[in-house]
């Protein structure tokens, strides 16, 4: 017997298209490995009582404290990154008492600059920067295929041809659906609706 529950809620419909983030994502494992290894070293600053510091912090503050005060754009420009990604990190090194945010020469700009605690830091960091570069190096002579060819392999690959024509390449785009006609609305009530304006 089946139910005429009109408030039971219809099951899944059998025509509906498959779920394409059911597939598993093939960056995902690549994703989970780089944080797992901004975690490693995060563990490596907790264990020297260094708290609320990201290895991300680690490049904009060595810069900093080589080139002096830079605005936003500056220090992104100087560290390749995105503006919208070092203001991020700007406002998160901020929380934790590493920079300063002053006025800059203009009412536009911001200068960024290291404070006590930032530049008491630049050290170790700068000794962490280094050992982690000689952990990638020696990771790379572990496995079969080092991890830097690999990037610089998907690097000229991608310049032979670009991620938006490879993905324009497999994109099968949904058929657009036409839209209902709209109802015309009686003469009379269309022209009761236009009202003239009232005089300025």
């Amino acid at each position: 017997m089946t139910s005429t529950d009109p408030t039971a809620s219809p099951g899944p419909d059998p025509t509906a298209v498959p779920d394409p983030t059911a597939v598993p994502d093939p960056w995902h494992a690549l994703h989970e490995l780089l944080a797992a290894m901004d975690a490693e070293i995060e563990q490596v600053y907790i264990e020297r009582g260094i708290e609320g510091v990201r290895p991300r912090f680690a490049f904009p503050l060595i810069r900093l404290a080589h080139t002096g005060p830079l605005t936003i754009r500056e220090l992104a420009a100087s560290l390749g990154r995105s503006h919208s990604a070092i203001s991020q990190t700007v406002a998160a090194m901020r929380k934790e008492d590493l920079v300063t945010s002053e006025p800059g020469p203009d009412a536009r700009t911001r200068r960024i600059d290291l404070t006590e605690r930032g530049r008491s830091l630049v050290p170790f960091l700068e000794a962490e920067w280094r050992a982690t570069h000689a952990t990638v190096a020696e990771l790379d002579g572990e496995i079969p295929y080092a991890m830097t060819a690999v990037v610089e392999d998907i690097r000229r690959a991608l310049e032979r041809r670009p991620m938006r024509q490879r993905v324009r390449d497999h994109l099968v785009e949904p058929a657009r659906r036409s839209e209902p006609p709209r109802r015309s609305e009686p003469a009379q009530q269309s022209q009761s609706t236009q009202r003239s304006e009232p005089p300025r």
